[in-house]
């Protein structure tokens, strides 16, 4: 049996906007990174040093009881490193989805630091030297937007001077769509319309600068989503052959622990977990036949591979059997379906992008 699993303890959901994610940090252990985040940095020195912690936060809802208390203990992320280098930043990466538009929130707190006391969201990050922040500095006493291109700091900090509380709770936001970038600080829209063509997709995380102790948390993502290479695939072959009763791709995406539906033809199918069968293929490039003679129906699961020739996915076909099919017979018509994949698929990083 398979189960429906919640990627990466964040929760789904469906929107008019779109796509919904919320992070829940008490979903992850005490003192840990999060396993679907990655921390690296951006200019000089090591990696930040991120974990979850726990720390007096104010509730995101209004309380129905005047009495009831103004601060709770919750999960919170914290950057806690005290790396006192100027080009040092240290980044904590969400590494299991890229964005188009989208909408990202979170709510910050800078807690400590001597050279500099700054909290920042990255987005549409591509790798360490190519993303654009936005971010609030306590000493500076301002609320920035930025971009690095190339390695190279745009010279321009777009933003104005304002006040930024120190071990106070703020909020700020980012939404894009295409080049249209929009910030808000505290649910005010403190720096005018930016428009930048520098980078169109991305990954999101936060940020902070040198030995800056900052802490984050309810962090929330509104985003159209978007059909990946992967989706494609599916789609296109779902459409081409009509004895396709099923079709599933599975994959092993960045920080997980094993094979996962990554696309198709059924919605509902997204985001189960494989089984053996599918972790042999896609480990030991094997294929694998199965017939289910009350659905009146035959599966082949055949390795999808990379430009090296290594299997990064296992492609389940499910298909309507007839009289007298053999195994031989549904293998050709899959490896057939597959041949039609094969020459579009370059890496698993593409494939699920």
């Amino acid at each position: 049996m398979r189960y429906c699993i919640v990627l990466a303890a964040a929760l789904f959901a469906f929107t008019a906007l779109g796509a919904e994610r919320t992070f829940n940090f008490g979903d992850y252990a005490l003192d840990q990174t999060p396993s679907n985040f990655v921390s690296t940095v951006s200019g000089q020195g090591k990696p930040g040093e991120w974990k979850v912690i726990l720390d007096a936060t104010p509730s995101a809802m209004p309380a129905r009881d005047t009495n009831a208390p103004g601060m709770t203990d919750q999960a919170v992320i914290a950057q806690v490193a005290r790396y006192a280098v100027d080009q040092h930043f240290p980044l904590l990466i969400l590494n299991d989805d890229t964005f188009n538009d989208f909408t990202f929130s979170t709510r910050f707190k800078i807690v400590g630091g001597a050279m500099a006391q700054m909290a920042g969201i990255v987005f549409r990050y591509q790798n360490p030297k190519n993303y654009y922040v936005l971010m609030a500095s306590v000493l500076d006493q301002h609320f920035w937007f930025f971009k690095v291109v190339n390695g190279q700091r745009s010279e321009r900090l777009i933003g104005p001077a304002v006040t930024i509380a120190k071990n106070e709770w703020h909020e700020m936001s980012v939404k894009c769509e295409g080049n249209r970038i929009q910030c808000q600080l505290d649910g005010k829209p403190v720096i005018p319309l930016i428009t930048d063509n520098s980078f169109v997709t991305g990954k999101v995380g936060f940020w902070t600068k040198s030995d800056s102790v900052s802490y984050f948390v309810d962090p929330k993502l509104v985003y159209t989503p978007r059909e990946t290479l992967a989706q494609s695939l599916v789609s296109d072959a779902v459409q081409k052959f009509s004895r396709l009763e099923e079709l599933k791709m599975f994959a092993v995406r960045p920080g997980g622990n094993g094979p996962v539906v990554v696309a198709a033809k059924n919605e509902q199918d997204m985001n189960h977990s494989g089984g053996t069968v599918e972790r042999d293929v896609i480990q030991n490039g094997k294929g694998y036949f199965s017939r289910d003679k009350k659905a009146g129906t035959v599966t082949v699961t055949l390795p999808l591979r990379d430009r090296n020739g290594d299997a990064i996915a296992a492609v389940a076909f499910t298909m309507k059997s007839f009289l007298g099919e053999t195994e031989d017979t549904a293998a050709l018509k899959a490896h057939m379906m597959l041949k039609d994949m094969q020459p579009r698929v370059t890496s698993l990083e593409d494939l699920l992008q």
